[in-house]
């Protein structure tokens, strides 16, 4: 991935690079699975406990003529982390992308938050993406083309949510450590973050629920999974970007 990042003619090249996308067995997370796919990159299917959903989606990326492999593990736990990164490193001896996508998002009123709430979304929002990224340096910074992190924060990060508190802090976490991130692996590792407003309907939404929402966006309408793929296809190839959250929110942020 040009580890210096200098010195480049246009875009870099993913095709033949080797991606890991966390949280690809389903939505978003899966959206950018398929998009690095398209590119032609090898990618590596992580997931938790959605075993059924993330084999279609290795199906769905090895269709596109490209290696894939569907990996287990908790990433909010270091010893899974550390297997984790083991197995994609013995399969395909580097690593040039991570994409920390795995997370989860709860509304619950600030003082019905428990101890457990809090340590669970923390766990799975920040500490995860940290594990990770922090066992992927060690991989980029030991080839000579370095790599590339992107980190897919949200809108709560933001702007304060007072019903998704320890979702809000989770992804506020995320930006900071994407910062952090990007001035301690410079120049050999560029990270860079995707902040997403209403991209994938929340569970339990209606279709007109939805509908209404976009209408009252900027742009009149709710995006979807493929723009957040689109975000992090363009961090990517964009070898002159490292430390930025790039917004992809219809304009909500706006308003």
């Amino acid at each position: 991935m040009r580890g210096t990042y200098r010195n480049s003619e246009g875009p870099i090249e993913l095709k033949g690079r080797v991606a890991l996308v966390t949280g690809a067995a389903h939505r978003v997370g899966r959206d950018i699975a398929l998009g690095l796919a398209r590119e032609g990159m090898h990618l590596v299917i992580h997931y938790h406990t959605s075993a059924e959903a993330a084999q279609r989606t290795l199906a769905d990326v090895r269709a596109l003529g490209v290696a894939a492999i569907a990996l287990q593990a908790d990433h909010s736990r270091a010893p899974d982390v550390q297997a984790l990164f083991a197995q994609v490193a013995a399969h395909f001896g580097r690593l040039d992308v991570l994409v920390n996508s795995a997370a989860i998002m709860e509304r619950k009123p600030l003082l019905d938050i428990t101890e457990a709430d809090w340590d669970r979304v923390l766990g799975i929002n920040l500490k995860g993406p940290f594990l990770c990224a922090q066992a992927a340096a060690r991989l980029m910074l030991a080839q000579p083309e370095g790599g590339a992190i992107v980190n897919i924060a949200d809108l709560s990060g933001l702007r304060p949510w007072p019903s998704y508190a320890h979702h809000s802090v989770s992804k506020a976490g995320l930006i900071m450590l994407t910062r952090v991130l990007a001035l301690a692996l410079a120049p050999t590792v560029r990270v860079n973050a995707v902040a997403p407003g209403p991209v994938a309907k929340p569970i339990g939404w209606s279709d007109k629920r939805w509908q209404a929402l976009g209408a009252r966006l900027p742009l009149r309408r709710t995006g979807s999974g493929q723009d957040v793929a689109e975000a992090v296809v363009f961090l990517l190839k964009s070898d002159y970007i490292t430390g930025e959250v790039l917004v992809v929110d219809g304009g909500r942020s706006l308003v």
